[in-house]
């Protein structure tokens, strides 16, 4: 592979001479048990600025307005106690005997802290942590590269980890019990197997479909294996709070409770909000209350309950063109021209938990609160029996 590929000197020349600086985020190494040599998880962020001072403060905004909003200490994170009391005990039992943490596992809804949790881990353990994902791990060549090149203590974390290929997951079971890699080298009479020995590491996987991974895979996990529950009103204000400190903000306690009570009990929706709010306010040269945290998210699509104008218009078919219900999902993606997948994955989860559908053997049926919500007088039923 040439240097210019690796992001050696030809690169950083080609880079000074057309005014372009360069930041190189996370950067693993090559494939050596591959017949084609790849590097996996380069990140490159560009930018035309040439002034010294400009080009810092344009990647910070950039680059790191999320990691500044993530906690790097167990006491910035909100939420989860039980999980952070249990995590707590493992760290420290796992330091007395000068041991690296066992292996975890956390899964829940997306947006709810898990990959923070892993950066917390890390922290907390004193170690570096590498970073990958289930799809970019595509053969046995690629998660042999990276297994062994990590360092004794390092903590592992691979997001989405339930879209391992089952042929990884089945190399993964001796990495993570016993600490050897079995490769086998050649094909037919000629192939035999070598087994390479790993440092000591902890694997964290973060999953949203933990029903998607192998009953021997999860078991593996001897740390635990943990849900992340969704937040309460109260909690979400508070983080609300530290990210509008974090970022300048001033507001009142009304414009916090008013994005909170559209964050969907989710801090990633919270912190999105947030940012879309400030920039209304920039914009408009106007002062962040609640009066413009209500006009931006109107402006958003976003109402009152968190509700965008996809999740609306679910509800509103519901009661108009199927009488409250119910209603098969097929043919409410049908009236919608939407994907079943989209419906059942993206939007129906939210409007369950608020209560505001049912899902029946029948079909989706829309709750007196959904049609509350419509300002729509719920119709009167009878029953059969």
């Amino acid at each position: 592979m040439s240097k210019s590929a690796q992001g050696g000197p030809p690169f950083r020349d080609f880079c000074l001479q057309n005014k372009i600086t360069t930041r190189i985020i996370s950067y693993s190494t090559i494939s050596k048990f591959s017949n084609s040599y790849r590097v996996y998880h380069k990140t490159i962020f560009m930018s035309n600025h040439t002034n010294k001072g400009e080009e810092e403060t344009d990647r910070d905004d950039f680059e790191f307005l999320d990691l500044t909003l993530r906690p790097s200490k167990w006491g910035e994170y909100i939420g989860q106690e039980n999980i952070k009391r249990n995590l707590q005990i493992l760290l420290d039992a796992a330091k007395e005997r000068n041991h690296p943490p066992e292996h975890l596992l956390f899964y829940g809804p997306p947006g709810l802290g898990k990959t923070t949790l892993a950066h917390l881990i890390a922290k907390e353990s004193n170690t570096q942590m590498k970073t990958t994902s289930g799809p970019a791990i595509e053969r046995v060549g690629d998660l042999a590269s990276i297994l062994t090149n990590l360092s004794p203590g390092d903590i592992l974390f691979i997001d989405e980890i339930h879209r391992l290929n089952k042929n990884i997951e089945e190399v993964l079971y001796p990495a993570m019990e016993s600490r050897v890699l079995d490769i086998i080298i050649g094909k037919g009479p000629s192939a035999r197997t070598i087994q390479l020995e790993l440092p000591k590491f902890t694997l964290v996987g973060a999953t949203t479909r933990i029903s998607m991974l192998s009953s021997p895979l999860r078991s593996r996990f001897s740390g635990g294996v943990f849900r992340l529950e969704f937040y309460n009103n109260d909690e979400i204000i508070e983080i609300i709070k530290r990210s509008s400190k974090i970022l300048g903000i001033q507001m009142d306690d009304n414009a916090a409770k008013a994005i909170g009570e559209r964050s969907r009990f989710t801090p990633r929706t919270a912190n999105y909000l947030l940012k879309r709010v400030r920039d209304y306010a920039q914009v408009h040269k106007k002062d962040l209350n609640q009066k413009l945290v209500e006009e931006a998210l109107e402006l958003l699509g976003v109402d009152r309950m968190g509700l965008n104008s996809s999740d609306i218009s679910i509800i509103r078919t519901i009661a108009d063109k199927f009488a409250g219900g119910p209603v098969g999902l097929n043919t409410l993606a049908a009236s919608l021209a939407e994907e079943e997948s989209t419906i059942a994955e993206f939007n129906e989860p939210y409007l369950l938990q608020i209560g505001f559908i049912e899902r029946t053997p029948r079909g989706r049926i829309l709750t007196h609160v959904g049609y509350k919500h419509l300002g729509v007088e719920s119709p009167k039923k009878e029953r059969l029996f």
